[in-house]
This record gives C-alpha cells, structure tokens and sequence, in this order.
C-alpha cells in the first residue's frame, strides 16, 4: 500500500510540473488516502504484535 503511495505521489509531482492541475490534485488525494491507510493499519499492526496476538501465542496455548 505504501508502494502505491508514493507511486500516486511521484505521478502527482510530474503532472502538476508538466501543467496537468487536475490529475495533480487527483493523484495527490490518491495518495493521501493510501498513506493515511497505510499509517492506520501500521499502527493497528503494531498494537497486536505488542499485545502478543499471533501465530506464537496460539502456538504456546
């Protein structure tokens, strides 16, 4: 996800220095969104593996 994050941001870059407002500001929100997902699920992630949620613990049961 984070990938096509920054892929949506690269092609933001390029549209809005060729001239191509609209698919700039299209390509820019695209990636926000990705990157504000991205963040999300990283951190959710981060929560479950510190809480001990997993393949270990399932195992040791």
């Amino acid at each position: 996800m984070l990938k096509y994050a920054i892929i949506f941001a690269v092609i933001s870059l390029i549209a809005g220095a060729l001239g191509f407002g609209g698919v700039a500001a299209g390509a820019a929100g695209i990636a926000m969104v990705l990157f504000g997902l991205f963040l999300i699920l990283a951190v959710v992630f981060l929560v479950l593996a510190a809480l001990g949620v997993g393949a270990v613990k399932k195992a040791l049961d």
